[in-house]
């Protein structure tokens, strides 16, 4: 059975997050929202909007149909400068030199 577009959504952003070695609380400063809200929406008990969708795109430098598309399209559009590097735990602080685009 195919996965609904919430569930691609929700699976995307987890991919992402993960992939940046980014935390919900991140994400929710990067949205201007709170870690649970993101929570809520992760859960599913909460849906991601399309303004929401935009900004996450946006952040992780992709396309938003990319991240409609599901968790293997967002990842294979995922910039190389925006995956974690090897040993970065989610939440740690980025280098700054990611920090300011370089």
């Amino acid at each position: 059975m195919a996965m609904s577009l919430e569930e691609r959504v929700r699976s995307a952003v987890a991919a992402l997050l993960h992939a940046a070695g980014e935390s919900q609380t991140e994400l929710a400063a990067v949205l201007g929202i709170s870690q649970a809200q993101v929570s809520r929406r992760q859960s599913g008990t909460a849906a991601w909007s399309l303004t929401d969708c935009e900004a996450v795109a946006a952040h992780y430098g992709i396309d938003v149909l990319e991240l409609l598309a599901g968790p293997t399209r967002a990842m294979e559009a995922l910039p190389a400068a925006r995956r974690r590097t090897p040993g970065r735990q989610a939440g740690a602080p980025r280098p700054a030199a990611l920090e300011a685009g370089a």
